[in-house]
């Protein structure tokens, strides 16, 4: 059986590097302009060029992302953005405008087309056009069901790939096309700028009652009509190899270090188990560890059918975080077994904290003052503080791509 691709977002280089060392075969990233996350990162030409070649000496794949739904003036540089996506040496391009498609096969016909989701690929008639017009990969729809999904790959078109999502943030629209941000806001989420106003809390107001509020749908918290839950699928990942699909997708280009390396890791094991057996039943505890990232209630959304509202949309626009990110190690000396940490959080004197890493190894140590230096070999007798750099003596090695959690509630035991 084919081992299907796993495909990480890399929002930046950083993220990038921990999708690849905790297991991603391919990422998908954006530049500066004709993506959908213009509020990420991304990467200039720059970065785009030394992460296409760190990329390919990692023997992985990097897509990036032209899959904003353009307006006239949005064409202007994409010619000469496609050649130098060429000239580097991306591995495809994610479409969803048949307009930026046929600019991409004028300037690089040779280069791989991935239609993306946003271009509402909800059948097998949908794969077959795009196929015939030269496309080599299609991003399914996350409003299909399980059974569609296995209809459409096995009457895919031969050497058409088929994506799925499987893990991540959920529009309530249809395929991520929604108006709702450029009409309140007037930033564009077709465009790559939306404002995530389905998060939002909402009431009615009667016209001639100013400053009376009534709820829609009311419990102590107010009202969250469109507000979805995060999507997944790690329990489908078995049947969905058994179905053929080529490449699982987990979104979150906007999340961080931590979301990447964290959820790229256990769909890591996932796939690698369900090759091996299409009938794996995921262990209880891999799902915890998907739960330890900032996420909304998850939904396995519409994969059993047409799910209902009570079922995918959440009621509150918060997130759940069971644990924070705390740091990253940014090296680490075998020899005096001292690491070097950047904290990315709120770490108190005494906390407990959770270090993992690519080679799955874990292991609680408590931040103890008379284990930290500062980057000049003092000692400190403070909390650190976020983005702060310090040494801490390391009770056993680490992986130098480590990263560092703490429960928020301070009880995690040693």
């Amino acid at each position: 059986m084919k081992k299907p691709e796993l495909l990480a977002p890399a929002g930046n280089f950083e993220k990038m590097k921990y999708a690849v060392h905790y297991g991603a075969d391919a990422v998908y990233c954006a530049g500066k302009k004709f993506g959908l996350r213009a509020r990420a990162d991304n990467f200039s030409p720059e970065e785009l060029e030394e992460a296409a070649q760190w990329i390919h000496r990692q023997k992985k794949q990097i897509y990036v992302t032209l899959n904003m739904i353009p307006h006239e003036d949005d064409f202007d540089g994409l010619e000469n953005y496609v050649s130098f996506l060429k000239r580097i040496g991306v591995d495809a391009v994610l479409v969803a405008d048949p307009g930026v498609f046929s600019v991409v096969k004028k300037v690089a016909p040779d280069l791989k087309i991935s239609i993306s989701t946003q271009a509402n690929n909800t059948n097998s008639h949908t794969v077959a056009f795009w196929h015939d017009l030269g496309a080599s990969r299609i991003v399914l729809a996350r409003e299909l069901s399980g059974q569609e999904i296995a209809m459409i790959a096995k009457r895919k078109p031969v050497g058409m790939e088929i994506e799925t999502f499987v893990h991540g943030a959920m529009c309530i629209s249809h395929s991520g096309r929604c108006l709702l941000s450029h009409y309140f806001t007037g930033r564009d989420s077709n465009r790559g700028d939306c404002a995530q106003p389905c998060r939002w809390q909402y009431h009615l107001v009667e016209a001639t009652r100013p400053g009376a509020y009534f709820p829609v749908d009311e419990d102590e918290r107010g009202t969250f009509i469109m507000n979805s839950k995060d999507l997944c699928l790690a329990r489908q990942i078995p049947a969905l190899t058994a179905m053929g699909v080529d490449s699982f997708k987990i979104e979150g280009r906007m999340k961080s270090p931590f979301y990447v390396a964290t959820v790229t890791a256990i769909y890591r094991k996932i796939i690698d188990e369900a090759v091996k057996n299409t009938q794996f039943v995921v262990p209880e505890t891999w799902i915890d560890e998907l739960k330890k990232v900032s996420h909304r209630n998850y939904t396995t959304a519409f994969y059993d059918g047409q799910t209902t509202s009570a079922d995918q949309n959440y009621g509150s626009s918060s997130y759940t975080r069971l644990y924070d990110f705390a740091g990253v190690v940014n090296a680490y000396d075998a020899d005096t077994g001292w690491a070097t940490i950047e904290q990315r959080n709120k770490i108190k004197i005494g906390d407990t904290l959770e270090v993992f890493d690519p080679d799955d190894n874990h292991f609680y140590f408590c931040q103890n003052v008379q284990k930290l230096k500062d980057k000049e070999g003092e000692m400190i007798t403070s909390t650190p503080h976020p983005k702060m750099i310090y040494s801490l003596k390391m009770e056993r090695p680490v992986h130098p791509m480590a990263l560092i959690r703490k429960k928020n509630n301070d009880n995690l035991k040693a």
